[in-house]
């Protein structure tokens, strides 16, 4: 009886031994689930950051992109509108003159000599047959007040016997009498009739910054009327020798430097900043160069406009 007794017992200890194992067991899987879903919290969370993060970082570049695309349309917007104010005031002068016209003739090089008629030698010979009027230069100039005042360079309107003929930007053809050229500066101040002209305002060249932006309106090459180029101030305070197609030479000082296209025929031209004053008269190029320009002050054209009681 006891040993039946015992042998159950025994039965019952091993019975609850195993359950304690299967217990034991499945308590260490729950605990491996549960670390394994921690973990998968864990990278769930890392992941949730990381895309947080990488979508604030791209909804930020495209903000900045945004931004930056905004501001270059308001720049240019800005650009073109000050263009718009300025070039009604900008016309092309045209310098004529009158020049011998030639009517070509043939003739006998040896004159009446009787033992050289028989050969029928003619060589042509030009002759002049009076004077018509001709275009010899193109350059342009600016209005600054608007009962028809004038600046532009000295060496645009540099012969006191040509005509020069002011073509406005609306088409309209005037003629400009030169009524002062300065005897120590590349400036000049033409005249023409009527009233209510566009005018280009003055700024201040002592207030010019190095890489502030600028642009420069002209006649491009003689012929390209109102021709805009965008740059910036390159150098201030530049002495240099300028030269024309004559060879004479002069000595320009403290003008400014511009990255801004500089063509033939731009001379005389008003230098813009964006808020659409002139802060320079553009003078020359630099010859063998790129985009090497250089115009006076607009200073001493205050100077001289005061001076002059204009």
């Amino acid at each position: 009886m006891r040993l039946a007794v015992l042998a159950a017992f025994a039965a019952i200890g091993v019975t609850v031994t195993w359950q304690a194992v299967r217990i034991e067991t499945l308590s260490r899987s729950v605990n491996a689930l549960d670390g394994s879903f921690s973990r998968l919290e864990a990278q769930m969370a890392l992941v949730a950051n990381i895309a947080s993060s990488t979508a604030a970082s791209t909804t930020e570049r495209l903000s900045a992109l945004v931004h930056s695309e905004s501001v270059t349309r308001r720049s240019s917007q800005t650009l073109q509108s000050t263009v718009a104010k300025v070039t009604p005031a900008v016309v092309s002068i045209v310098e004529s003159r009158e020049v011998p016209k030639l009517q070509v003739t043939y003739v006998n090089p040896f004159g009446n000599d009787p033992q050289f008629q028989g050969f029928g030698l003619q060589v042509p010979v030009y002759r002049q047959v009076g004077t018509t009027t001709q275009k010899v230069s193109a350059g342009t100039g600016f209005f600054v007040r608007s009962n028809g005042y004038i600046v532009t360079n000295k060496h645009v309107v540099p012969d006191a016997q040509a005509t020069y003929t002011v073509l406005l930007a609306n088409g309209t053809q005037k003629i400009g009498t030169v009524i002062w050229r300065s005897p120590t500066e590349d400036l000049a101040v033409l005249k023409v009739t009527g009233s209510g002209y566009a005018t280009v305002p003055l700024g201040h060249s002592s207030a010019v910054s190095l890489a502030e932006s600028v642009f420069a309106v002209g006649n491009a090459l003689g012929q390209y009327t109102n021709s805009i180029s965008t740059g910036v101030v390159s150098g201030l305070n530049r002495t240099i020798v300028a030269s024309d197609a004559n060879g004479t030479t002069e000595t320009l000082k403290n003008v400014i430097q511009t990255d801004a296209a500089i063509n033939p025929g731009n001379s005389g031209g008003p230098l813009v900043d964006l808020s659409g004053d002139a802060v320079g008269i553009n003078v020359a190029v630099a010859q063998g160069s790129q985009n090497i320009g250089f115009a006076l002050p607009i200073d001493e054209v205050r100077a001289a406009l005061s001076s002059l009681g204009i």
